[in-house]
């Protein structure tokens, strides 16, 4: 990784086990343990110290990074057992007090990125075949429950003190911020009058009523807790087809260049207009030669196109996420030839079920569902040179809105949209499905229409017929329309904007992802402004002073 300038203050989201501080890593045959073991001096910020393996930002970029090293570099294992390194504590959450002296943002932009960490368990698990055990062998509150709920099994040890519990209501006046709620329900189905108990108490469940209640499928005691985990482990394994002998792929650093207005990677770069708030995203096709059967994709690695694109474009995501909060609108364009993201998608297709294959595919969906679900106004420009074509298309369809340059007297130079098998459901959205089903709300004329133009290069009015673009202007009216479009948008409240962008990108089908991103996310961001959390003598303020919170009464 290289940085052409040190910015201070800028949170990384590349490390590597070597670096870890708050996890242990190990490998026994289809199993890995994701030990947590969270230095309380080794927090992400001054201020707090990680106690009872609480967690920070740093913790969950960790976490992150193991379950990808996971993913690419050991295809071998196909269960990952989440449990602790610590006697009587599995995870106590999110650190209290680093809450308490985050700013708003900071707060938001964690939850943000733990939520997608967590629903990265689940992806996988559906997508890939890797299976995720919690074994919580110790008390196991708040976020270190909604760690456990994103696993596809929870034991928990019996040993008449360890309880899971989700105290933030009665605790700390807020919500469970990664999905705590959309689990108990839609994932575990525990009785809605049983979990308002369970929301509304700070002692939580222990034992066999976790079970009874389905806040956990099994108990043991602690001489026969290994025992267990070890064979339901085994047993989750049992039902993944992830590669026994497959030969896993290293994830090296990314070759980054860091200046302050610019992120500059391989095929991925930022630019940033820090004046207009804008930042212009560029994602560059394949160039030169590219493998097309497993031998070549196996050979490439990490340096396989869409693999190294992919974790280009989540890194320049997540840098601008959080280290870009005053830059509101994301301008999306591509650059090459569209050609060579065709062939890239013939492979892709082709090759699906490999599992390296499949990974990159997981990686990619889940890379554009970052994109879903950022604070940003998001704007494609179809410009001449572009290549939004089939994966590089998902690009523009995630955005707000999409200008696609006419050239009526060029048509050489015209830039062209191309459509691909890969646009109906091998990258859907948290809602389940594809972003042209999002698009046309799933209605059989627009969708037919859509699947008969596979292949074709469409121009701007060709694509704009179809309704795959949002507007058409010609190269007389491009710069002005474009211009005046992105100054409007940049001059109009962020706050509204987040709101009103959450609310049009997710339309249709409501699942537990979009409950977790879409409601408890805006209800979360209300909470954590209120008074009554945040306020001088709100119970986010006080916890741990000794303090009673003072709460204003009124029912909003």
């Amino acid at each position: 990784m290289n940085a052409a300038v040190q910015i201070p203050d800028r949170v990384e989201y590349q490390t590597h086990p070597t670096q870890y501080r708050h996890w242990k890593l190990s490998f026994n045959g289809p199993v890995a343990t994701l030990a947590a073991d969270f230095d309380e001096n080794a927090g992400l910020r001054p201020g707090y110290k990680l106690k009872l393996n609480s967690y920070d930002l740093g913790v969950d970029i960790e976490l992150n990074d193991a379950i990808n090293r996971i993913r690419f570099e050991h295809p071998e294992v196909r269960t990952v057992v989440l449990t602790s390194a610590r006697d009587k504590v599995f995870c106590s959450g999110a650190n209290i007090f680093m809450l308490g002296v985050s700013s708003h943002s900071w707060k938001v932009n964690f939850c943000k990125f733990t939520n997608e960490t967590r629903n990265g368990l689940e992806d996988s698990s559906k997508h890939s075949g890797l299976k995720f055990l919690a074994a919580v062998n110790g008390a196991c509150a708040g976020g270190g429950y909604e760690m456990a709920l994103a696993c596809d099994e929870i034991i928990l040890v019996d040993d008449r003190s360890s309880a899971v519990s989700l105290p933030e209501v009665p605790l700390l006046g807020v919500l469970p911020g990664t999905g705590g709620l959309p689990r108990v329900t839609d994932k575990r189905k525990v009785r809605h009058d049983l979990a308002d108990i369970f929301c509304t108490t700070t002692e939580g469940v222990r034992g066999k009523k976790a079970k009874d209640w389905r806040l956990v499928d099994d108990i043991a005691k602690p001489a026969q807790f290994a025992d267990k985990v070890q064979e339901r482990a085994l047993a989750l394994a049992a039902q993944s087809d992830r590669p026994v002998d497959g030969k896993g792929v290293a994830l090296p650093p990314l070759q980054r260049t860091m200046d302050v207005d610019a992120l500059t990677y391989t095929h991925v770069t930022v630019v940033m207009d820090r004046a207009k708030r804008v930042a212009t995203f560029t994602v560059k096709a394949p160039a030169g030669a590219q493998p097309n059967d497993v031998a070549g994709i196996e050979a490439a690695g990490a340096a396989w196109y869409p693999l190294q694109m992919a974790r280009e474009l989540e890194d320049a995501i997540l840098q601008m996420r959080t280290n870009e909060l005053d830059i509101g609108t994301w301008l999306i364009k591509t650059e090459g030839d569209s050609a060579a993201v065709l062939a890239m998608d013939a492979t892709l297709a082709a090759h699906q079920n490999h599992w390296l294959v499949r990974e990159t595919i997981g990686l990619l969906r889940r890379t554009f569902s970052r994109l879903d679900v950022s604070s940003r106004s998001l704007f494609a420009l179809i410009e001449a040179g572009s290549c939004f074509a089939g994966t590089l298309l998902e690009l523009a369809l995630a955005c707000d809105r999409s200008y696609h340059l006419a050239l009526p007297d060029d048509e050489a130079a015209a830039p062209k949209v191309t459509l691909t098998a890969l646009n109906f459901g091998t990258y859907p959205m948290a809602t389940d499905e594809s972003r042209l089903a999002r698009r046309f709300y799933n209605e059989a004329p627009a969708m037919d229409a859509a699947r008969g133009a596979q292949g074709q290069p469409l121009d701007a009015d060709a694509a704009f017929a179809l309704g795959l673009v949002t507007a058409n202007p010609d190269d007389i009216d491009w710069a002005d329309e474009v211009r005046i479009a992105i100054e409007e948008r940049v001059a109009m409240s962020p706050d509204a904007l987040t709101g009103m962008e959450a609310n049009l990108r997710f339309n249709g089908v409501e699942t537990m992802a979009t409950r977790v991103f879409g409601r408890l996310t805006a209800w979360q961001n209300w909470i954590f402004q209120r008074p009554n959390a945040v306020g001088e003598k709100g119970a986010l303020k006080v916890y741990g002073k000794g303090d009673k919170a003072v709460f204003d009464w009124n029912r909003v």
